[in-house]
Formats: structure tokens, C-alpha cells, sequence
């Protein structure tokens, strides 16, 4: 049967030999007189995974993945067990130890659970999942991928391509009578190309995807156009100079740039961090956090987007979040426990890598809205500085919200003109300070192609990020200009 006639409600319960009354006591063996709220999440997942290499598939990967976990929250104290084998008997057991873990003892009967719902939108109305397509559609589109970023330039030596997809069916009951399922589909795609001229090898990096079909990858010949950037990228970095190091003024590029955004001060505005005033933004709603030209969101309602859901991992629909607006700070990204101890509401946030881990405030997609200027206009204003247009790795403290980012492709702005390619370029910042540094906002938002994948506390969960072109004055950039250079091998 085709995934998408599934309904993901009947097919837990058909098989595994469930029925609601089995979820009840799986969520009353849970519940307690401490106890203030309890819920179950089941998943299946059907994973697929290949990589291209040196013109042949290098690896080849499925696997099918299932479990059940059960939580307890009593005040700030979380209780979780979970297991891999979905039964009665197991529900039960999960459910008595996370009570275990929350509370010293069984000090009540349970109320009685309802179970109903249905996600309030349908942001993947996916036909066929990426995971039921033939593996040989797969494998062709990964070797055309690889002749058509060798015919790119001769001097590209390697090409690494890989495809990745899934189709995950959950299902989530909670205590306060939801019981609500999702089949979410997730495909991803990335191309790396290794450039070599004499002894100067290059790599640049390219890709995407979403919650969409296979089809997705083949419109407009999407599949070519991210081989032609990664070969492009490479080729640029043969030539790129080394990056000059001070402070100056940075102008971001539209679209990926954004995971500064994203790490910089979207990890700041997660509920926990707050609650536990670790924060930089912590306190501080009301109050003005940067520009009057900076308003950020975090929507996780975005059809067909990589961070996109039709309900978040303990059953709230996602939503539209205002974090900051014109520059003032609105409110922070929440999951239940932090919205309930906080005395807010849960904003559709609580996520989490699988059955395996408990719920954390997490982002969905995190991105900075448009302003008036053009990119034109934003790069003629800036007499020396810097044009980041892709990054690469970074790091952020949360607590003191400093950051590091490597700029993968970057170049000098001169007499607001871009003039030649640079690399080794390092930004180095706060994130609250930046926010105050915005000085332009381009017209021109853009989302990510769709390849960001966000850590926190050892789980991983897709993300997507957006920017317009936007400029920072006085930013400090790290460079390689004058350091001995090892050569790349």
C-alpha cells in the first residue's frame, strides 16, 4: 500500500495489536497525583541513503527504525523511557519508569484519556514518498549528476554525490486528550567537487531538498543546476585570494547566509535557555534587541520546507512565531514544559531527533523579513568590506551569544563594487550586538535550498534558515591575509 493512503492513527494501532484503550494505559501507568503531564510518542521510519563516488556507488543503505517512548513532566523534572519494540506490555513498563524517573512513588489513580485529532494542515501532500521510488531512478540521477559536473571544467577531478530520503509516520497521545499522526517525507540531496590546478585542490559544496517527492529534484532541472554551483564553487576557490583580517563592514548574501541568524541568535530565543536565564536574550522581552530594520520569525507552516511540520513532536500545531520585531523582542520558540513554566504558550516547537530522545524548544525555519533596499543599493553603499554569500561551520555561545563563522564563498567589496573571490574569511561577533550593526535590508528574502541540519543537546533535527541581503557595519572578519598558508593535499 502507498504511504500516502496511509492513515498514521490506524496504522499503530492495526500493527501493533493496539487499540485507545491500550493507549490509555500506557498513559496511566505514566500519570500520578505529581504528575502534571504525560504523553506517548510512536514512530516508524523507512530510511534509504547512497553515495556516488569516483563515477560508482560506494555505499547503499536501507533501514526501518521503530519505537515508542513515554514521558512524565512533574514541575521541572522530566521522567523518559523508551523502547524499540512497540506492545502493550512495553507501553506500560516505558510508562511506570518514566514516572519512576519524575516522581519517588505511584501516589494516585490516573484520570481517564480521551484521544481524537487531526493536524490542522497538510504542508506535504506528498503522493508517492522519495523512499518507494526505484533505487535505479536514484542511482541514474546521481550519474548524471556526476558527467554534468565533470563537463563543467576539466579541471574538476572528483565529484562525490549523495541521496538521502525518508518517510517517518508518527503518532502522538498526551494526557490532555490529543492523539493526533503525521507522515512526514524528508529528501535531501548534496553534491561536493574537488577542483585541482597544479597543486592547488579546491572543494566546493552544493545541494537541497524539502519535504517533497522525487519529482522535486528533476523540475527545471533543479538535480543539474546544484551540480553546476558545486563545480562553479570549486573552480572559484582555485583562484580566490587570501581573506584581509580587521573590522569592516559585512554585507550577507540572501538565503543560506541565514544560519548566522539561525546560530547566532535563534538558539538564544528557545524557551529553555530562557527558563533557565542562560540566555543572552534572557528577560529581555520588550525591550530593544537591534535595528528597527530587523524583524525575525520562525514559521514552521512553510509548505514543503525541510523544517517544516504539520504538528510539532508532542502534538501542538506548528505555527507563525514574531521573535523580534523592528528590533524589539516579542517572545521565544516553546515546547510545553518551558511554555508551562514560563506561564506562556506553546508556540508548536517541541522537537526531537526520534522515540529515542525526549522534546526540546527547537526551530523550524528561522529567517529575518525583507526590507527596502536593493542588493544593488546595499553593495554600492560599502567603500571596504566583505560579501559572504555561502557558509561553511560556526559556532555560538549561548550564554554570552559570541560567535564564529567561516565564509565558504566570499569576496572584497571595493568602491562598492564585488571584485575578487576570497578565502579563509572568518565572522566573528554577539548576536545581540549584531542585530544593532544592521544598517540596510535588502528586498530580496530567499530560504535555504534546503540542507540544514541544527544540533542541540546531542539530537538532530532539520531546520531551515532565510535572510535577505543585509549589511553589518563594523563586524569583525578573521582572514588568512599574511599567515602561511598550508597547502591543501
Amino acid at each position: 500500500m502507498a504511504t500516502q493512503l496511509i492513515k498514521p492513527e490506524r496504522f499503530f494501532l492495526e500493527k501493533f495489536g493496539l487499540t485507545e484503550r491500550h493507549l490509555e494505559r500506557g498513559l496511566g501507568a505514566a500519570l500520578g497525583r505529581q504528575i502534571d503531564d504525560a504523553d506517548l510518542y510512536f514512530e516508524y521510519r523507512t530510511s534509504e541513503s547512497m553515495l556516488l563516488e569516483e563515477g560508482i556507488i560506494k555505499q547503499a543503505t536501507k533501514n526501518i527504525n521503530q519505537g515508542v517512548g513515554v514521558r512524565a513532566l512533574a514541575h521541572e523534572k522530566t521522567g523518559y523511557a523508551f523502547s524499540d519494540e512497540i506492545s502493550v506490555e512495553n507501553l506500560e513498563l516505558a510508562g511506570s519508569r518514566a514516572k519512576g524517573i519524575a516522581e519517588r512513588a505511584d501516589t494516585g489513580t490516573s484520570p481517564p484519556v480521551k484521544v481524537g485529532g487531526t493536524p490542522p494542515h497538510n504542508l506535504y501532500p506528498v503522493h508517492l514518498q522519495p523512499v518507494e521510488i526505484p533505487l535505479e531512478k536514484k542511482i541514474d540521477l546521481l550519474q548524471r549528476i556526476d558527467a554534468i559536473a565533470r563537463k563543467a571544467d576539466p579541471r574538476i577531478v572528483q565529484v562525490m554525490a549523495s541521496f538521502a530520503c525518508e518517510s517517518k509516520i508518527v503518532m502522538i497521545a498526551t494526557s490532555a486528550g490529543v492523539m493526533v499522526g503525521d507522515i512526514q517525507p524528508l529528501s535531501r540531496l548534496n553534491i561536493t567537487c574537488i577542483a585541482q590546478e597544479g597543486e592547488n585542490r579546491q572543494v566546493g559544496s552544493w545541494g537541497g531538498g524539502g519535504r517533497a517527492d522525487f519529482e522535486f529534484f528533476l523540475e527545471g532541472g533543479r538535480f543539474e543546476l546544484y551540480a553546476k554551483e558545486a563545480a562553479r564553487l570549486a573552480i572559484m576557490n582555485l583562484s580566490a585570494a587570501d581573506a584581509p583580517a580587521g573590522t569592516m563592514d559585512v554585507v550577507l548574501g540572501p538565503g543560506w547566509p541565514g544560519i548566522l541568524l539561525h546560530e547566532a541568535i535563534g538558539h538564544g530565543l528557545e524557551g529553555d535557555f530562557n527558563r533557565k536565564k542562560t540566555s543572552a536574550f534572557s528577560d529581555r522581552i520588550g525591550q530593544q534587541v537591534g535595528s528597527p530594520l530587523v524583524t525575525v520569525v520562525d514559521d514552521g507552516t512553510i509548505p514543503g520546507r525541510r523544517g517544516s511540520l504539520n504538528v510539532d513532536d508532542e502534538g501542538t500545531p506548528t505555527g507563525r512565531t514574531v521573535l523580534i520585531e523592528r528590533g524589539i523582542l516579542r517572545g521565544y520558540l516553546q515546547d510545553r514544559l518551558n511554555a508551562r513554566l514560563m506561564g506562556m504558550e506553546p508556540t508548536g516547537n517541541g522537537r526531537r531527533e526520534s522515540y529515542a530522545y525526549q522534546p526540546l524548544p527547537r526551530m523550524t525555519n528561522t529567517f529575518m523579513l525583507p526590507g527596502d533596499s536593493t542588493s544593488e543599493e546595499i553593495i554600492r553603499s560599502v567603500k571596504h568590506g566583505l560579501y559572504a554569500v555561502t557558509f561553511g561551520g560556526g559556532q555560538v555561545d549561548i550564554t554570552s551569544g559570541k560567535f564564529v563563522f567561516s565564509a565558504s564563498e566570499a569576496y572584497m567589496i571595493e568602491d562598492g563594487k564585488v571584485t575578487k573571490p576570497v578565502r579563509g574569511a572568518t565572522l566573528i561577533g554577539h548576536g545581540p550586538d549584531v542585530l544593532t550593526r544592521v544598517t540596510m535590508v535588502g528586498n530580496d528574502l530567499k530560504l535555504d535550498e534546503g540542507v540544514g541540519t541544527c544540533g542541540k543537546d546531542g539530537q538532530s533535527v532539520p531546520v531551515g534558515v532565510g535572510l535577505p541581503t543585509i549589511k553589518i557595519e563594523g563586524l569583525t572578519v578573521g582572514g588568512t591575509q599574511g599567515r602561511p598558508r598550508e597547502r591543501s593535499q
